[in-house]
This record gives C-alpha cells, sequence and structure tokens, in this order.
C-alpha cells in the first residue's frame, strides 16, 4: 500500500512538468547553470532551511537528474548497483531497478555516474558499464546493453562514470576500444547506431557534449591523450586535438562560440581550442586550472572552479588570464550555478559555501555543513556527489544519504 501511495503521488507529479527541471549531469545542457531565480540570495545561520533526509539511497557517488517530480540516481545494494527513482517533493521511494553487478573500487564501490531522463525514459550506467533504459514513470527496464561485451570496451580504473548524453533519438555513451570509443545507440530499442571507428581510445571518465559546429551536430568528448569532435549523423571524426592527460581525465568539456575548453587534474592544466575549417588549433594553455573531478562552470565570460594548488579561480575564457584565486576559505570541492550565485561544496569536510558570481573575488553570502553525513563511506572516498538545484531546491547526497534543501526566498 505504501509504494502504490509513494507511486500516485509521484505519477501526479509527473503530470505537472517545470521549465526548470534538471535532466542530465550538469543540467539540460551541461554547462551546470541552472536558469532558476528567486532564490535566496544570502542565507541565514545554518543554512538553508532541510526539506527532507534519506537513507535509502544506497553506496555509490551516482549524482541526480531532477524531472517532473521525479529524483533519479544510483545505488549499490549488496552486490548490485540500481537505478532508484525517488518523490523529489517527500523524498519517498518510488521504484528501484536492478542496473548491473557492483564495481569495487579502493576509494568505495558503488555506481559513479548521473542517470539522463528525456522523452518519458531514464538511461543509466553501472560502474562495470552496463547500460539500461527503463520507463522513467514505473522503472520497468525496456532494454539494456553492455559497454564491454556488447561495444568491445574494458572497464577503467575507477570503473564507468560518464554520465550517458541523449540527443536527436541517440544514446551517446564511450565504450572504449578498438570498436570505436563512441557509440551511438537508438534511444528507443538500444540498438547500435554507428561507432567511431576512426577514433579507438581507451574510455576515461569524463562525459559527452553536444556542439554545433559550422552547421554540423557533433559530439564533444575528452579521453586521456585527446579531445574530440565526431559527427552527431555518422560517427566519423570531425577533429582532434591532442591532450596530456595523467592518472584519470574526468572534468566535461566546456564550448562556446567555436571554441572548446578543457581542464584535469594532477597538474595537467587546462586549454582552449578553437575550432577551424581545417581542424583545431590550441589559443593558450596554462595551469591556472587544473580541475580534478569538482567540475568547471562557464558564466558569461569567465569560468569558475577549483584548482588543485592553486584554490577556488576564476579566469578569464578568452585569454585564460586568472582574475583571482582563493585558497583559505575552503578545500578542493565541486560547483553548481544558480541565480546570481555558486554554491561550492568542500569534499573533505562537507561544508556548502553560497557565494556571489563576481569576478572581483570570493564573496561568501552563507556557508554551512552537510548533516548528517555517512558513517558508511569508504575512509578514502569523500562527499564527491555534486550539488543540483532544481525547482527551487537543493538536493546533496553523502553515499547512502540524500538531503533536499529549500532555497526558495
Amino acid at each position: 500500500m505504501k509504494t502504490y501511495t509513494s507511486l500516485i503521488a509521484f505519477l501526479f507529479l509527473c503530470s505537472l512538468g517545470n521549465a526548470e527541471d534538471w535532466p542530465s549531469w550538469r543540467g539540460a545542457d551541461r554547462t551546470g547553470i541552472s536558469k532558476e531565480t528567486g532564490l535566496l540570495q544570502e542565507w541565514p545561520e545554518g543554512g538553508p532551511q532541510k526539506v527532507w533526509s534519506s537513507t535509502d539511497a544506497g553506496m555509490g557517488y551516482s549524482g541526480f537528474s531532477v524531472v517532473k517530480g521525479g529524483l533519479y540516481t544510483m545505488g549499490a545494494f549488496g552486490k548490485e548497483e540500481r537505478l532508484l527513482a525517488f518523490n523529489a517533493t517527500t523524498g519517498k521511494q518510488v521504484w528501484s531497478l536492478a542496473v548491473g553487478d557492483l564495481l569495487t573500487n579502493g576509494w568505495g564501490d558503488g555506481p559513479r555516474m548521473t542517470p539522463t531522463v528525456a522523452d518519458g525514459k531514464v538511461y543509466a550506467l553501472g560502474g562495470r558499464g552496463d547500460l539500461v533504459c527503463a520507463d522513467a514513470r514505473t522503472g520497468k527496464k525496456i532494454w539494456s546493453v553492455s559497454l564491454v561485451s556488447d561495444l568491445g570496451g574494458k572497464v577503467p580504473g575507477w570503473g564507468y562514470t560518464e554520465s550517458v548524453l541523449v540527443d536527436e533519438g541517440r544514446v551517446i555513451c564511450t565504450p572504449g576500444g578498438s570498436k570505436g570509443a563512441l557509440a551511438a545507440l537508438d534511444a528507443d530499442n538500444g540498438k547500435l547506431l554507428w561507432q567511431s571507428s576512426e577514433f579507438t581510445d581507451a574510455a576515461q571518465y569524463s562525459s559527452p557534449i553536444v556542439i554545433e559546429n559550422r552547421g554540423k551536430r557533433q559530439y564533444v568528448q575528452l579521453v586521456m591523450k585527446n579531445v574530440v569532435g565526431i559527427d552527431a549523423k555518422s560517427g566519423d571524426l570531425a577533429w582532434k586535438s591532442s591532450w596530456p592527460g595523467r592518472t584519470a581525465v574526468i572534468p566535461t568539456p566546456i564550448h562556446d562560440d567555436g571554441k572548446v575548453f578543457i581542464t584535469s587534474g594532477y597538474g595537467v592544466g587546462c586549454k582552449l581550442v578553437s575550432l577551424e575549417s581545417s581542424g583545431s588549433k590550441d589559443v593558450y594553455d596554462n595551469k591556472f586550472m587544473k580541475n580534478h573531478h569538482g567540475g568547471v562552470i562557464k558564466l558569461g565570460d569567465h569560468l569558475f572552479g577549483y584548482s588543485d594548488q592553486v584554490g577556488w579561480v576564476c579566469m578569464d575564457f578568452a585569454s585564460g588570464e586568472l582574475l583571482w584565486n582563493e585558497k583559505k576559505a575552503l578545500g578542493k570541492g565541486a560547483i553548481a550555478y544558480a541565480d546570481g550565485r555558486f554554491y561550492c561544496q568542500g569534499e573533505s569536510d562537507g561544508r556548502i559555501f553560497l557565494i556571489e558570481a563576481s569576478t572581483k573575488g570570493w564573496k561568501p553570502r552563507g556557508q554551512f555543513t552537510l548533516n548528517p553525513q555517512s558513517k558508511k563511506r569508504n575512509p578514502k572516498g569523500k562527499v564527491w556527489t555534486h550539488p543540483v538545484i532544481s525547482n527551487g531546491k537543493m538536493y546533496l547526497r553523502d553515499q547512502e544519504i540524500v538531503s533536499c534543501y529549500n532555497l526558495k526566498k
């Protein structure tokens, strides 16, 4: 009866819809920018009001998609990874679906990716490469594909962490390997449409984006030694630029007006690539932004995020000039944006800072510490799930614990 009641409430919310939904990793356009307005510009002492907490998310670092009143994420339960749907308003679990075997890892077991919701379906990738498509309302599995056995991929050292892209009826994923590093599947049935035979690098941990380049639709993906553009319809290699990745390459590429920005940690740095008629050309390459995995956001003409050894950074997108950095206020972490404010989350202590989106320096407008935090987290793991802002709420996670906060004025 409890499950039935939760389902009825969830289906009611599904009928409403909202322009401030967050259907994928880093939002609808994968920029990390929410279009929310009317949010608190300063927080009271102790932070915004908590609406609910749930301890039913399972283990892992999976992020959130929020669509039509449903919150979607993944979690590990025993030896199994599952795709989960919650009522985003109440925190009650609506359904759960088995995805695949558990990814085990020294930094913490379980799934890492954010589900993608499109056209009434939800797509989720397990740490071992099991990709499933399910009905977003009921959780009924529609199809599944293995990036390893079906697409010739190899599980990366820290597991598959990519959040698959759904675009124009195609599911874009990165199995890596000799059959083609990128693959496009039919979003309705999972059938293979193409695999990038000219681009066969191993998979890393970044998630692809879609761009329009000189009138052609392309998918941009970053791996260890290259960033590439792949033709959306054919899977052909459109352009490629080399990258000196080291150990792990994680952050999502950023595109604007024919320019692609990439960055990675382990001392590597960042660069801006200009897409030319003849291919690609490097604009600059520096170490002001060495983002490990907390994400970078382009707001206006500037980039914001955490850089290893440098701290929280603001730099000019076009020139690569460093405008300011802040090392003392908050340690390494993840970033999100909404309504003139950045939400900066410290990975080591779970502190959340609200700062003014300014090119003039770090300007705090409130802070609090995520509570409760998981007592089950691997000792080597940290608070790594990125904050999500959707429909006036902020969603945070530490392993099995999901918390929801009210951000409305």
